[in-house]
């Protein structure tokens, strides 16, 4: 710990150091340039003596600081995730950091970590503070499992976890048709034309002879600078994604999900699976024209969307997909079950009299005639309002170029296509409830980026019916159904008016009384 510390405050202060350097190099007093770092060393330093903890039967306490003293402590009882991360340096030294997770969002300065602790404890360390969400060693024995007493001295129930998910290498294919690499590339470029990159770069003489050629040789320049921008994007998106997945794994034992990933850091998360109240699945338009998806879970707590899968097959997606959203009875891995998606749309549990509708893969219910209407008036709006502006100019006697009729007429096809794909990715349906599985409510909208949420209707508190003045003249509404877990509200879009009401009665049972 004392040497991890010091470390990682000062990579955190690297902008501060080097402007203390810059100043004591033009100043002549290299002074300057040393305090800086000795302050910051030996603040961190202090954290080792500051820094105590203790994991009692009721409560795990965290005291620190030095100027000012913060103690938090945290209720066994209230434990819903405890991560496990740990970047290059603690894995050298045998140590990892442990973050505990009470499904309250928290500021920066009040999560509860515990930084440097030796990674050979932590396994059974988390798997004892997750125990009341498994159930306690008494219980475990009456299931026939067999309680584990670590070399820490923490019993806990050991309990087989199946991998429902994990990582292939061919998958970084898919890493470029995300905006990753722009989201990485932009704040870089950002800084280096703050910083005058752009003068000195339109000022040279490669620019300078671009300026003064053909518009072939103008043609061709453009041309290799997307080409160049495209590359270091893709490049950049496919690091992020191996160092940020590499490795994946998803288990499930029944009672918590865990995920473990990572190259440089590796990263373990764990998850109580009674927060969770669905799943997205989030299909851009590069990854779903490519065949392939990104799966999110919906969850109550601090991390309402935590992602399950990073890009990858539509087929993965579904797999996992299914297991996280079976009944819990099917998801206990001490039951044996094979799955699978049958010709019909259902995901199959165990033999084939027992079989379950998958929410990932249920059929859609269209919007109707009226939503397809609203989808193609959207679009081709901005359209119209260009080609009425230059039939007034023409009325008016302005002259103009006939190449102005481009501006309404390259956009018209372009308008066309993503209304009709808007209105093919626009749905619903309602799962109907049985007694090993709760009524599920699937919508999906967007087209650039397109989501389909699975919820629960457990999950769902309340409902809005909204409907904007164009809406009421189709006769159409949007249905929001208000919950605590993930974007705490996923609305139906375009839904007829008198099928709002049905969809909710069919959601939540009695939830609307009298109107």
């Amino acid at each position: 710990m004392l040497l991890v510390h010091p470390i990682t405050e000062v990579v955190k202060f690297i902008p501060v150091l080097i402007g203390s350097v810059i100043l004591g190099t033009s100043s002549g007093n290299h002074v300057w340039s040393v305090i800086p770092i000795t302050l910051i060393v030996g603040f961190a330093l202090t954290r080792w003596f500051t820094t105590t903890y203790r994991v009692g039967p009721t409560h795990v306490e965290l005291r620190t600081g030095l100027v000012q003293r913060k103690k938090l402590s945290v209720p066994r009882s209230r434990i819903r995730s405890v991560d496990i991360e740990a970047d290059l340096l603690h894995r050298a030294l045998g140590l990892a950091v442990l973050a505990i997770g009470t499904g309250q969002r928290a500021d920066s300065g009040e999560k509860f970590k515990l930084d440097a602790l030796n990674a050979r404890v932590l396994p059974q360390l988390r798997k004892a503070l997750l125990a009341h969400t498994a159930g306690s060693a008494v219980q475990a024995e009456k299931r026939n499992e067999l309680p584990e007493k670590s070399a820490g001295g923490f019993v806990t129930a050991r309990t087989p976890a199946r991998e429902i998910g994990h990582w292939k290498p061919e998958w970084v294919r898919y890493a470029p048709l995300s905006l990753t690499g722009f989201a990485i590339i932009a704040p870089i470029v950002g800084v280096a034309f703050q910083y005058g990159i752009g003068e000195i770069v339109f000022r040279s003489d490669a620019v300078q002879n671009v300026e003064n050629g053909s518009a072939l040789v103008l043609a061709i320049a453009g041309a290799a600078l997307l080409l160049t921008v495209v590359i270091v994007v893709s490049v950049s998106s496919c690091a992020h994604y191996l160092a940020t997945y590499f490795g994946l794994r998803v288990t499930d034992n029944g009672k918590t999900m865990q995920l473990r990933h990572g190259l440089f850091t590796t990263r373990q998360i764990t998850l109580d699976l009674a927060r969770l109240r669905g799943a997205t699945v989030k299909e851009p338009l590069l990854l779903r024209l490519a065949g392939a998806a990104e799966l999110e879970a919906i969850m109550t707590g601090e991390n309402p969307r935590q992602k399950i899968l990073p890009q990858a097959p539509r087929g993965a997606i579904e797999h996992t997909l299914g297991h996280l959203l079976a009944p819990n009875e099917l998801r206990d891995n001490r039951i044996p079950t094979t799955s699978k998606i049958t010709a019909n749309g259902t995901w199959q549990f165990g033999s084939p009299s027992s079989s379950h509708s998958a929410p990932g893969s249920a059929p859609l219910i269209s919007h109707g005639p009226a939503a397809r209407r609203r989808r193609y008036t959207r679009a081709l709006l901005p359209v119209v309002v260009a080609a009425l502006a230059l039939i007034g100019f023409s009325l008016a006697g302005i002259d103009y170029s006939p190449w102005w009729w481009l501006v309404p007429g390259l956009p018209l096809p372009i308008a066309i296509v993503l209304a009709e794909d808007r209105y093919r990715g626009l749905g619903h349906t309602v799962l109907p409830g049985t007694a090993a599985t709760p009524t599920w409510l699937i919508t999906r909208s967007g087209s650039l980026d397109r989501d389909r949420d699975c919820l629960e209707a457990p999950g769902v508190i309340g409902w809005t019916v909204r409907q904007t003045f164009f809406q009421r003249r189709a006769g159409l509404a949007t249905v929001v159904a208000a919950t605590a877990a993930g974007k705490k509200r996923y609305s139906v879009v375009d839904v007829p008016f008198d099928a709002a009401w049905e969809l909710i009665e069919a959601v939540t049972p009695g939830r609307l009384g009298t109107r």
